[in-house]
């Protein structure tokens, strides 16, 4: 299949093959170059990490408590089960 790449360097791939992978608006893929110069796409799903410290932890257990204000659902979500990153290799 035959597509060209545009000023920018963007290419679209055809609506057929979007809807045959199931690639929405907002698709992640990820790229990769073979040895013999052969570019491969995989699809990927991208997850959101919030990581807090200690201090940030208890901000946002005081934040939970008070029950003010409206976050965005992913990061309601996400929270339900945030904990401390234990590991000192990450800042």
């Amino acid at each position: 299949m035959l597509v060209a790449m545009d000023k920018y360097g963007s290419i679209t791939l055809p609506a057929h093959l979007r809807q045959e992978l199931g690639l929405e608006k907002g698709a992640y893929l990820e790229l990769s170059i073979e040895e013999d110069g052969v570019i491969v796409l995989h699809p990927v799903n991208v997850q959101r990490t919030v990581r807090l410290n200690g201090k940030g932890l208890k901000k946002l257990e005081e934040a939970r408590k008070s029950g003010t204000g409206e976050l965005p659902e992913w990061i309601t979500r996400d929270m339900s089960d945030a904990q401390a990153d234990t590991d000192p290799e990450i800042p």
